[in-house]
Order: structure tokens, then sequence, then C-alpha cells
């Protein structure tokens, strides 16, 4: 299997941007890639996916337009550009191995919170 690990999370103020990276394990990334966020008190949320199949990208409705995904096959990591970041952003966010792009606000909520360790994820945190 295929071992994803999320960096590159901080702090930032409003408006402000980051890029987190999730790199793979394998020698070649062959796997569609999404990314969730999980904050406390609230949802496990779908954020983006890029298919490995002709790399199209997916977004959830809180992100299109802020967010943009895509992939270096090379360096065998997936990024996440976040740009008009807000308050509403900050949790810890994920990088998984998705079975199809299309499970994108669903494949995260079957997830087990025992996966998610603390060293797994990447703190975002957004100040208003």
């Amino acid at each position: 299997d295929v071992q994803l690990q999320a960096s590159g999370g901080g702090l930032v103020q409003a408006g402000g941007s980051l890029r987190l990276s999730c790199s793979a394990s394998q020698v070649t990334l062959t796997t569609n890639v999404g990314w969730f966020r999980q904050a406390p008190g609230k949802e496990r949320e779908g954020v983006s996916c890029i298919s490995h199949k002709d790399g199209s990208t997916y977004y959830a409705d809180s992100v299109k337009g802020r967010f943009t995904i895509a992939r270096d096959s090379a360096k065998k990591t997936v990024y996440l550009e976040m740009s008009s970041l807000k308050p509403d952003d900050t949790a810890v966010y994920y990088c998984e191995a998705y079975p199809h792009c299309d499970a994108l606000g669903v494949f995260e909520q079957h997830i087990p919170d025992d996966f998610l360790s603390a060293d797994k994820g990447t703190q975002v945190t957004v100040s208003s």
C-alpha cells in the first residue's frame, strides 16, 4: 500500500496563503490523491482530489477558486496551494489515496479515527 504524508501547515493570517505537500513512499505515485480536513467540533470535509488517470481535479464548494491541487510525478508529491485563507479553513489537513475522485466527500467519512494519528496530518491555523 502507498503511504502518504502531509506537511507544510502553519499559522497564517486571514487572506494569506500556504502550500501543503503530500509525499508518497512509493517509487512512483500511481494513485488518485485527495485532501481532507478535520477541525474540532466539525464534520470531516473532503477538500480536493486529483485523478491519477487524467489529472482531473475536484474541489469542495467551500474552497473552489481559492485552493489548487497539483501533482509532480517526478517528486512523487501532490501539492495543495491555498490562498485567500479564512479562519474557517483552520483544521488538520490529511492526504490519502482515494479509490476514485468522485468519492471526495464520502470516502474520507469512512476513514477510522485511529488512522488519523497526530503526525499523519498537518495543522493549518488561520488567524482573523
